[in-house]
């Protein structure tokens, strides 16, 4: 994998494959984001329909040096049309961990969501053990703004989630 800049970029039918086994492989998808088998092609029918750039979702692919190395999402949520934030995501290969591409991918999505959405809040979550990740957040600007607790269901056990906020107007490194 070269060392060249991470950019973000819709979903090609060629990641289609590789985004399958980021969610749907043990050994791809990492101690924290294992939930269990899920519908093999169900990436593929929703990017026929609307190339995973929907509405209420966007996924993008996560690319350095021309190479897919895992996706960044974003989701709707909020009950009032008023109070609409974005709540983020990421997942990346194994061999894309560790070397600071999820950091700038999150970065990237950050910019990209502020740019172009006119919502005032993005918000993360994680695993309470999954430190990289809390880490990444901060570095890309966001607040540890308290713990969830029992927010996820995985590997048999109920596990807390730390979660974060960004606003539109907090500084950013």
């Amino acid at each position: 994998m070269s060392d060249d800049a991470v950019s973000l970029r819709p979903i090609a039918e060629a990641d289609l494959p590789a985004l399958g086994r980021l969610v749907n492989d043990p050994e791809a998808v990492g101690e924290f984001q294992w939930y269990g088998w899920r519908h093999p092609e169900r990436f593929r029918r929703r990017w026929e329909e609307h190339g995973l750039l929907g509405e209420d979702q966007s996924i993008f692919a996560v690319v350095v040096g021309g190479e897919f190395c895992g996706f960044v999402a974003a989701r709707r949520k909020g009950m009032l049309p008023t109070a609409q934030y974005w709540s983020i995501g990421i997942q990346l290969a194994p061999q894309a961990r560790g070397r600071g591409i999820g950091t700038q991918a999150q970065r990237l999505l950050v910019d990209y969501l502020f740019a172009h959405t006119p919502v005032m809040r993005l918000e993360a979550d994680t695993e309470i053990g999954n430190i990289a990740e809390q880490r990444a957040l901060e570095k890309v600007g966001f607040t540890r703004e308290g713990v969830l607790r029992a927010l996820t269901f995985r590997a048999g056990e109920w596990r807390d989630s730390v979660v974060y906020g960004l606003l539109r107007t907090d500084p950013r490194p």
